[in-house]
């Protein structure tokens, strides 16, 4: 029997930057799944990258974890070798020979140059080795993730408001704005649907998780906290409430 799916925290959504700067970019959710059979490690990790900001599905099964990557989109897997049901070799072969381009950060117990070499040759990104470093796994992250958007699109600008989520900044033409990670997040995925309304529901759903079950007023207060922050010191009226509906972020910023 396969290993159920965890759900860490739901989607937030990415905003473009600047390859120039080479910063990374894209509009799809910032998602992670992480394949990995030791529980208290996958667990740690998962909460680990949540409270920096990314969504993340977590399962222990190698074959749950080919069909969540096949059947989800993921910014990127992060998959262990040694799994039940199928190992993470094959799981990344089978992704790859199926044109599956979803960036693949092995980890395993194992050591030494052979296992390396394999495991990036069924199409890997990266590879570390277990016990690690959560900050080194962080920075492996961020640098596959660099490596995977070099060439995407600007930043997405909304007038003078601008939104990085890697760096997790906001900034007000040249001034940058200083969020908590919920604030941003709840920005972050205003800004991904700029112009259009969003419901209460999808915040919570996207910014907490789908089984959030405290106060949905909870919205409110980070609304009327980013109106507060990126809104009053410049005279700006960027958060609209559509009433009954949800919240408007203007795509002129405001």
């Amino acid at each position: 029997m396969t290993s159920p799916r965890l759900r860490v925290a739901a989607p937030l959504r990415r905003v473009p930057r600047s390859a120039a700067s080479g910063n990374l970019c894209d509009a799809e959710p910032m998602r992670l799944l992480i394949v990995e059979d030791e529980k208290r490690l996958a667990g740690a990790l998962a909460k680990g990258l949540a409270a920096e900001g990314f969504a993340v599905d977590m399962t222990h099964d190698g074959r749950e974890g080919l069909h969540l990557a096949t059947t989800q989109e993921y910014d990127l897997v992060i998959l262990d070798i040694m799994l039940p049901g199928m190992s993470g070799y094959r799981v990344c072969a089978h992704l790859r020979a199926a044109g599956n381009t979803t960036p693949i950060l092995m980890l395993t117990a194992k050591d030494g140059e052979l296992d390396e070499a394999e495991g990036l040759d069924t199409g890997a990104d990266d590879y570390l080795s277990k016990p690690f470093s959560y900050v080194v796994l962080l920075a492996r992250i961020r640098a596959v993730l660099r490596r995977r958007n070099r060439d995407g699109s600007p930043v997405v600008r909304l007038g003078d408001l601008a939104v990085d989520p890697h760096t997790r900044r906001c900034f007000r033409g040249e001034r940058e704005v200083t969020l908590t990670a919920k604030e941003f997040a709840v920005l972050e995925h205003l800004a991904a649907r700029a112009g259009q309304v969003v419901s209460k529901s999808e915040i919570i759903e996207h910014v907490w998780d789908f089984a959030f079950d405290g106060d949905p007023n909870i919205v409110e207060v980070y609304i009327s906290t980013l109106r507060r922050k990126i809104d009053a010191p410049f005279d700006r009226h960027s958060i609209a409430t559509v009433r009954g509906a949800g919240y408007r972020l203007a795509a002129d910023g405001g």
